[in-house]
């Protein structure tokens, strides 16, 4: 690739993006063009310097790194690598349906994490093998997809009417999911299904 590969890097915590900042730009074909430490500015920043690959943190303030990645990709020709420290299967499910092209742990050396972007960048897919198995023997979900944005967004303080703002959706059809969820798991509120459904690795 001429030039190298333009980066983008997205983690909420500052010595973890710094450290990789710092070492990924040691690599000869590899030039870290912008950094961010939540999801709206990473997708701010993607618009902003069309990377050839963003590196994004699942758990970030604003907006999580698969709700980034969802927004980057649709308005940058760029691919998207999520980092996690918690590989969950229903995450991975999400990932691979939203399109994004690697999906590794926060555990990956430096090194090896330059050869995935490689890879991405080079138009391959690259998920973590242990991540991939366990997706594989996880517990079928019972839930839709729908049901499953609900409870994610309902892991934190969100009310509904801020549920529903999220997903476009209605109020009353957010509760209609949120109340059909609660009722496939067997949970006496939304925040306790959001919780079964996390213990799973649905959400």
């Amino acid at each position: 690739m001429s030039g190298g590969i333009r980066l983008l890097i997205a983690d909420d915590e500052h010595l973890i993006r710094g450290a990789l900042v710092a070492l990924l730009n040691l690599e000869p074909d590899i030039e870290v063009v912008a950094s961010a430490d939540n999801g709206v500015t990473a997708v701010e920043q993607a618009i902003a310097t069309v990377p050839d690959v963003c590196l994004l943190d699942l758990e970030m303030p604003h907006a999580d790194g698969l709700e980034a990645a969802v927004r980057i990709l649709a308005e940058v020709p760029t691919r998207v690598v999520i980092v996690t420290r918690h590989a969950r299967p229903g995450v991975l499910r999400r990932a691979l349906a939203s399109k994004v092209s690697g999906f590794v742990p926060k555990s990956t050396p430096a090194e090896d994490l330059a050869h995935v972007i490689r890879d991405v960048a080079a138009g391959r897919r690259y998920i973590d093998p242990e991540i991939a198995a366990t997706a594989l023997t996880a517990e079928r979900c019972p839930l839709t997809d729908r049901e499953l944005d609900a409870l994610r967004f309902s892991r934190t303080t969100t009310s509904v009417q801020q549920i529903a703002e999220r997903l476009h959706l209605a109020q009353g059809t957010v509760r209609n999911y949120l109340s059909s969820a609660m009722t496939k798991l067997d949970a006496s509120s939304r925040h306790e299904a959001a919780e079964k459904a996390w213990q799973q690795g649905w959400i």
